[in-house]
């Protein structure tokens, strides 16, 4: 099973960019701190690479801004290349599946424009974009699973 979840603060704004295809993403890194705190020694922090696709990631790049904490759900990806100077390098980073707010509207360190707080699941998105650019949520008896 390959399953990550995070919760740390965006060490950046994240930025979106476009494949040739089309395709939106953003690559971003997330500190976390570690739970075990050594006696009279600071809290670590792990500075941890993730990047976003799709929908995910324009949802990231228009709600989240530098210092902002987040929670992520997603996998652990590797991938190898070989650098400039011909050194095989590998890559590991978490691939956003999910991505939630994970602080209130009043801790956060820029301010909202909007007055609800939505959350992207891309295996089942719970808001529908509006023609005014506001979310509204989406209820069908179809949807429920029971």
């Amino acid at each position: 099973m390959n399953a990550v979840c995070l919760l740390g603060r965006l060490t950046a704004t994240p930025e979106q960019k476009t494949t040739t295809n089309g395709v939106s993403v953003t690559s971003f890194t997330v500190a976390v701190d570690r739970t075990y705190q050594p006696k009279g020694a600071e809290r670590q922090t792990d500075f941890i690479n993730c990047v976003a696709w799709r929908n995910t990631a324009e949802f990231i790049c228009r709600y989240f801004q530098k210092g902002q904490r987040i929670a992520l759900q997603g996998s652990l990806q590797s991938r190898s290349y070989t650098d400039k100077n011909g050194n095989n390098r590998t890559v590991f980073e978490v691939v956003v599946d999910n991505a939630f707010f994970a602080e209130s509207k009043s801790g956060a360190t820029a301010p909202r424009t909007d007055s609800q707080v939505p959350t992207y699941n891309e295996a089942a998105p719970a808001f529908s974009t509006a023609t005014n650019g506001d979310f509204e949520e989406i209820v069908t008896d179809d949807d429920l699973p029971f």
